[in-house]
Parts: structure tokens; C-alpha cells; sequence
């Protein structure tokens, strides 16, 4: 991991600042989302993939692919919850008073 920190630190902070571009301009929408199933399968799959990462589970290129992947996927959804969260201070910082 911390090879991987050093080496692409370039890409770890550009898939953060990505993600922070990303939750600055999306516009909420209060829709249906995504279904109880889907959530469910869309957990399993990570908690699936962390394991085996956490366990090295899949060896050499492709586990390197693996850990790569699922840093730059956590700072680009930590940069999306952050931008979000900064735009919604700001705009309800200046709306006027009801």
C-alpha cells in the first residue's frame, strides 16, 4: 500500500479531486435510486473484492491491478461525498432567509 501511495500519488490525487469536481457539479435528484437487490448485490461485490485484497487472495499483475483499483474507487467516492457535502454548505449558506 504504501508502494502504491508513493508511486501514484499523481493518480490517487487526481481520482480525488476528480471525485470532488464530480460531487460539486451533480445535481441531486430525489428519484428511485437503485433498487433493495441491486444494493445488495452491489455489497456483496465489495465486500467481496476487499476481502480479497485484504487477503491477497489474487496474486501478482492482477492482485496489484486489484489493490490500484479499489484505492482510486474509495478517494474518487471519498471526493464525490466531500464535493457533495461542500456544495450543499455553500448554496444553503446563501439562501436567503425564509
Amino acid at each position: 500500500m504504501a508502494y502504491l501511495a508513493s508511486f501514484f500519488w499523481g493518480w490517487l490525487l487526481g481520482s480525488l479531486l476528480l471525485g470532488l469536481a464530480m460531487g460539486w457539479i451533480s445535481i441531486v435528484q430525489h428519484g428511485e435510486g437503485v433498487s433493495k437487490k441491486w444494493k445488495r448485490w452491489l455489497a456483496a461485490l465489495a465486500v467481496v473484492l476487499v476481502a480479497a485484497a485484504v487477503s491477497r487472495l489474487v496474486p501478482g499483475r492482477f492482485g496489484y491491478w486489484l489493490d490500484l483499483g479499489l484505492i482510486l474507487f474509495a478517494l474518487y467516492l471519498c471526493g464525490c461525498a466531500v464535493g457533495s457535502w461542500l456544495r450543499d454548505w455553500v448554496v444553503s449558506r446563501s439562501a436567503p432567509a425564509a
